[in-house]
């Protein structure tokens, strides 16, 4: 007889089930506070700590004690994150960029997952690969990374190619931090410009944010804005990804294999921009809301670090190192090259 499914059926099968998470999931939270307290007083990317961190507990995850808290961490607790990311936005803010800096941002974005499915294909890597890579240096760095990688397929090599994703999108979004407001300067934009390029082509949230400020507070705000923008093209992009992986993979008899065709947590980030954008979500809510995303994708890193061990990540070799750094330097010449004409 088929067991009853956990949490649906009494008390004591939700109470059994609950303990079998605990340990996992307390393990990535203790995890996600040092990778906290760490990135706060050494000015480093949470998300970095938070894998290297997990990484270096990776033989908890060998317990079963531990393991099926683990996975709901990096699947489940992942999704409320990546829903929650919707707290962020407004249609007032997006519409505010005008439609040049729009076009060219959602231009940027299309073209990345498009090169990166490219650059898989000539380095022999799975398109898979190339759609998870494309869409993070694309839309916004390690969230979308593990948005993406909750909607492909599973396979072996999955978790091993989002955690380096992770630490490759990471490492380069700090080096773009630094190094493009320079570029910005050199090319003589203004502050709206350098805003815009700044926005559309780093790769995480907090380093457009650093980059943008430190040129100045206009800059700022037009690269603050337009990664925003680059946030909401999150939903279409993991959306029009899971509808295509539906239609093109052939039904395997285990219902995990297939990515599903309308995942609930993107209904809950369109759901939460839609209330945001319509006033309906107090200034409160919003920002807890968006402090809870941040929890929860720094807990679910750090689960999927512990998953990993540093073998695996040595063992990808330099080929998809090479297919990042190339988006990379794809819709950074991309950009540029459109707000020249722009001008």
């Amino acid at each position: 007889m088929r067991a009853p499914d956990p949490g649906f059926d009494g008390t004591t099968t939700s109470m059994s089930s609950i303990r079998s998470l605990m340990p996992g999931v307390v393990i990535a939270g203790l995890v996600a506070l040092a990778a906290s307290w760490l990135a706060e007083h050494y000015a480093t990317p949470v998300m970095l700590f938070a894998l290297l961190l997990g990484i270096a507990v990776n033989f908890l995850s060998q317990h079963d004690r531990c393991r099926a808290g683990l996975d709901f961490a990096s699947r489940s607790v992942l999704r409320v994150g990546v829903a929650l990311l919707g707290a962020r936005i407004t249609l007032a803010q997006v519409e505010s960029l005008g439609g040049p800096a729009l076009a060219l941002t959602a231009a940027a974005v299309i073209l990345t997952i498009l090169c990166g499915t490219l650059l898989a294909r000539a380095t022999k890597q799975s398109t898979a690969f190339g759609l998870l890579t494309g869409g993070s240096v694309g839309i916004c760095g390690a969230s979308a990374a593990l948005a993406i990688a909750s909607v492909l397929p599973r396979s072996a090599s999955l978790e091993r190619d989002t955690v380096m994703t992770v630490v490759a999108v990471t490492a380069l979004s700090t080096v773009a931090m630094v190094l493009y407001p320079v570029v910005a300067t050199g090319f003589g934009l203004d502050e709206r410009t350098a805003g815009i390029f700044l926005g559309a082509t780093i790769h995480d949230v907090a380093q457009v944010v650093g980059a943008g400020y430190s040129v100045s507070t206009p800059a700022g705000d037009a690269a603050t804005i337009v990664k925003l923008f680059r946030v909401a093209m999150l939903l279409p992009v993991v959306l029009v990804i899971s509808y295509t992986l539906q239609r093109r993979e052939p039904a395997t008899g285990v219902a995990d294999d297939r990515p599903p065709l309308l995942p609930l947590f993107l209904l809950g980030f369109a759901a939460l921009v839609a209330l945001n954008s319509a006033g309906w979500l107090p200034a409160v809510a919003a920002s807890s809301m968006q402090e809870a995303s941040r929890w929860c994708l720094v807990v679910a890193i750090a689960a999927l670090g512990t998953k990993t061990s540093l073998g695996e990540l040595a063992s990808v070799g330099w080929r998809p190192v090479a297919i990042i750094v190339g988006e990379t330097v794809f819709v950074g010449v991309f950009v540029l090259g459109g707000l020249s004409l722009l001008r």
